[in-house]
């Protein structure tokens, strides 16, 4: 975990964000929470992280995602030496048989 994150603030934050129970819930409260361009800014890195998963090269996940190749080296980089996050979450919904 990156301790720079690390404060009761964000401690309360995810707490609520644990508390949504539908994607519809979700969408209200980051509606509230974020602005469009940061929902869709942190919902193209997740997708550039499961196409690196899924052995997608640069030059197709910036023809299929917009992304910058700035972007898809940052997400990269998290999924070699960051704190598994996006290795998790992609498992869980494999698991829970959500969208791929």
């Amino acid at each position: 975990m990156n301790d720079k994150l690390k404060s009761e603030n964000t401690d309360t934050l995810f707490q609520a964000i644990l508390t949504l129970r539908t994607v519809e819930e979700c969408y209200a409260f980051f509606d509230d929470l974020c602005t469009v361009p940061e929902i869709k800014a942190m919902s193209q890195r997740f997708a550039v992280a499961k196409m690196l998963e899924s052995g997608d090269i640069y030059t197709d996940i910036v023809e299929r995602t917009g992304a910058s190749t700035a972007t898809i080296s940052r997400v990269n980089r998290a999924l070699h030496y960051g704190s598994d996050g996006y290795t998790m979450t992609m498992r869980r919904l494999k698991e829970a048989g959500g969208t791929e």
